[in-house]
């Protein structure tokens, strides 16, 4: 049996014990965190839209974490200018404990 939750302005498919990173919640390591929004499920069948509107997905906390670091690098010839940054994405990882479908 899986899922297809959104989460964070994405999609991922998960299925019981899995561990995922998604971006940042608002939750420490060790609570228990309620994903509404499940876009499908498979339970030998495929149920989407109305089908799943009560469907849930529990998850806890495992812990919070910085991506690794990527470089941003501008540059435009013949004039000189570079600028160099680099970003850390923030994200939250989950351990998926139960699909209610």
């Amino acid at each position: 049996m899986y899922a297809i939750i959104a989460t964070g302005g994405k999609q991922y498919k998960v299925a019981e014990g899995d561990i995922i990173n998604v971006e940042r919640l608002a939750a420490e390591a060790g609570e228990t965190v309620t994903f509404e929004q499940v876009v499908a499920v498979n339970d030998g069948t495929m149920k989407a839209g109305p089908d799943v509107a009560n469907a849930t997905v529990t998850a806890s906390v495992v812990k919070e974490g910085r991506a690794k670091k990527v470089i941003v690098y501008r540059y435009k010839r013949k004039s000189g200018y570079h600028k160099k940054n680099g970003h850390r994405q923030t994200y939250t990882q989950v351990k998926i404990e139960k699909i209610n479908a």
